[in-house]
C-alpha cells in the first residue's frame, strides 16, 4: 500500500509543478518573481516544490504576474481540494464530537457497498452504545474536547440504520487482536462481542476475522480504513482523517482489502474466535 500521505503530498507536488510551468512560460525567473512582489526567493522555491501550501492571495499574485489571471480560480480550487484530503482531528472536532459524527453521515447515506478493515477498534456501525461511549469518552479526555459525548453516541447509533436498509452491503474485516482490546471494561466488551456475533448474522453483513495465526508474509496489518462504493476511501490516522479520491489509490485500497479478506475466517469459524474472546473475559 502507498504511504498514507501520498495522495496529499503528490497533489501538492503537482500543484507546485504547475506553478513552475506558468512561471517559465511567462519567461520569469524565481528571483524576478520574488523581487516583483517583495517575497524572499525561497518562498517561490517552497511553493514550486509543494513544501509550502499557497494562500489564495499567493495564487492570484502568481497568476497575475505570469499573465494568466484567469487560471487563478482553478488553482485555488485545486489547493482547497488538496488540503481537504488530509484534515487534522482537532479541526474536525473543533465544534464538538457530535458535529464530527454528523459530518460522516452523508457518505453513509449515499453509499451502497461498504468495506471496512480495522486493526484498532470495532467499526462504528457495529458498535454498541456502551462501546461507542467508552471510545468517545477516551477521545474527549485525550484531546480536551467539549463533553458532548452522549449527543455524539446518539448520532452514531442513529447512523446504524443503514445496516437494515435494502440494497446495502457490508464487508467487515477485523484483526483477531481487536477482539481482545479492552474498551470500557469487561462487561462492555462482552456486550460488544455479543453484538458482533449478532451483526455478523445479518444478511447484508459479511464479517471476517483475521486470525493471529494467519501467515502475514504477503500482507501485514495496516491502518484502519473504509471504502465507500468505489468512490472514496477514508483512513483513520493518529492525528488526522485522510480522504482518498484518486481512482488509482482507491483501487490500491480495494486490492489490499481483498488480500486481507483472503486471510480471514467467516461464519462458524469467525464466531468461534469471537466466543473464545468472550470466554477470555471470564
Amino acid at each position: 500500500m502507498s504511504s498514507q500521505y501520498s495522495n496529499t503530498e503528490q497533489a501538492r507536488r503537482d500543484l507546485g509543478q504547475r506553478l513552475r510551468e506558468l512561471r517559465k512560460d511567462a519567461g520569469l525567473t524565481a528571483r524576478a518573481m520574488a523581487e516583483a512582489v517583495g517575497w524572499h526567493e525561497s518562498k517561490c522555491s517552497k511553493l514550486q516544490s509543494g513544501r509550502t501550501v499557497p494562500s489564495d492571495e499567493d495564487i492570484r499574485t502568481w497568476a497575475q504576474l505570469c499573465g494568466v489571471p484567469e487560471e487563478a480560480d482553478d488553482l485555488i480550487a485545486t489547493v482547497r481540494a488538496t488540503e481537504g484530503a488530509y484534515i487534522e482531528w482537532r479541526r474536525i472536532e473543533r465544534a464538538g464530537l457530535k458535529r464530527a459524527q454528523e459530518a460522516a453521515t452523508p457518505i453513509f447515506d449515499r453509499t451502497s457497498r461498504f468495506r471496512s478493515y480495522s486493526s484498532w477498534l470495532i467499526p462504528g456501525h457495529l458498535q454498541t452504545a456502551d462501546y461507542t461511549r467508552a471510545v468517545l469518552l477516551g477521545t474527549a479526555t485525550r484531546r480536551g474536547l467539549s463533553q458532548d459525548v452522549e449527543e455524539a453516541v446518539a448520532v452514531r447509533m442513529q447512523r446504524q440504520h443503514v445496516l437494515n436498509e435494502r440494497g446495502r452491503l457490508f464487508a467487515v474485516l477485523l484483526e483477531e487482536s481487536v477482539l481482545y482490546k479492552l474498551i470500557g471494561g469487561p462487561e462492555v466488551m462482552v456486550g460488544q462481542l455479543g453484538q458482533l456475533v449478532t451483526a455478523g448474522s445479518l444478511p447484508a453483513v459479511s464479517l471476517g476475522i483475521i486470525p493471529d495465526t494467519a501467515d502475514r508474509s504477503g500482507i501485514h496489518p495496516v491502518e484502519d480504513f473504509w471504502i465507500f462504493d468505489d468512490t472514496q476511501v477514508n483512513v483513520e490516522l493518529v492525528a488526522a482523517w485522510l480522504t482518498v479520491t484518486q481512482p488509482g489509490e482507491i483501487a490500491e485500497y480495494a486490492r489490499t482489502f481483498a488480500e486481507l479478506a483472503s486471510l480471514a475466517v467467516y461464519g462458524a469459524s469467525a464466531r468461534l474466535l469471537i466466543t473464545k474472546a468472550i470466554n477470555a473475559l471470564g
